[in-house]
């Protein structure tokens, strides 16, 4: 196992137990069986760990709903999403109860900005579920469906990770599916609409530019590189049929540096599945 790898799991079984606040950087290198500077070869601080713990449960489950709702079928698309969405949440309960529980502790400047953009990443991703399962039957509503959609899986997140009610991921999905579908069938009055909706701001050219080199500089696999440069090479200068574009952006997902920056790439050149 990684060193890096090992810190982050032995750190969250400490964290389960104690909190982020109550937890030192000395229970976790004892609890790791390493030295401080061991621990410190890998991360800056604790705050660096609860950073990159932060990120990799956000973007695993990110970057798996984004791959679910662009390739899914239209028939079993809003249930896909649903059933994905609560596997990983109720797989990831532990971390994501201490996150609730303690963000306010443990928020900086860095985790807010990018918990922000996960959120606006997330809100995309469900827009384009409601527009590939709806159409223009929403066309009025669907921003407001939206707002519905995350309350769904706020509100029963909620309740799955605090009152330990037993899950049964089937049903709660196709009570959703069901939810949602009468929403999207009977709503007359939106509250959210396109004029106040923030739902859609894309990354700049030089933000992703920026992210693809950090990418170039935490793998090591030549294919993953030469694709990563590619891409960028596509982005300073277009010359690229997006069937290759498509194939560059499927040679670095399955990296996990590269999940992160594959969804910004496949949404800037959208790239994503329409079918109906």
């Amino acid at each position: 196992m990684l060193k890096k790898q090992l810190i982050m799991e032995k750190a969250l079984e400490l964290f389960a137990e104690q909190g982020f606040e109550a937890t030192s950087v000395q229970q976790i290198t004892e609890h790791c069986g390493i030295s401080k500077g061991a621990f410190y070869l890998s991360f800056k601080s604790k705050d660096e760990l609860i950073f990159a713990l932060i990120d990799h449960f956000v973007t695993e489950i990110t970057t798996t709903i984004d791959y679910t709702v662009k390739n899914g079928e239209y028939s079993n698309l809003l249930y896909d999403f649903f059933y994905s969405s609560f596997h990983l949440i109720d797989k990831h309960s532990n971390f994501a109860k201490i996150f609730i529980i303690e963000q306010t502790h443990t928020m900086n400047k860095e985790i807010i900005s990018k918990l922000h953009y996960y959120n606006e990443l997330h809100e995309r991703i469900i827009l384009l579920l409601v527009e590939k399962r709806f159409g223009d039957a929403v066309k009025q509503s669907k921003y407001d469906l939206v707002y519905c959609i995350k309350g769904f899986i706020q509100t029963y997140s909620g309740l799955l990770i605090f009152s330990k009610v037993p899950l049964d991921l089937d049903a709660l999905t196709r009570s959703l599916v069901e939810k949602t579908e009468i929403l999207a069938k009977h709503m007359s009055l939106p509250f959210i609409t396109s004029e106040f909706s923030m739902i859609g701001k894309d990354i700049s050219k030089n933000e992703l530019i920026s992210v693809i080199e950090q990418s170039i500089d935490e793998i090591e696999d030549s294919i993953g590189k030469e694709s990563l440069a590619l891409l960028k090479e596509e982005i300073i200068s277009p010359s690229l049929k997006p069937a290759i574009i498509h194939g560059l952006i499927e040679n670095i997902r399955s990296y996990p540096q590269c999940r992160w920056t594959s969804i910004l790439l496949r949404n800037y050149f959208g790239l994503f599945n329409t079918r109906s």
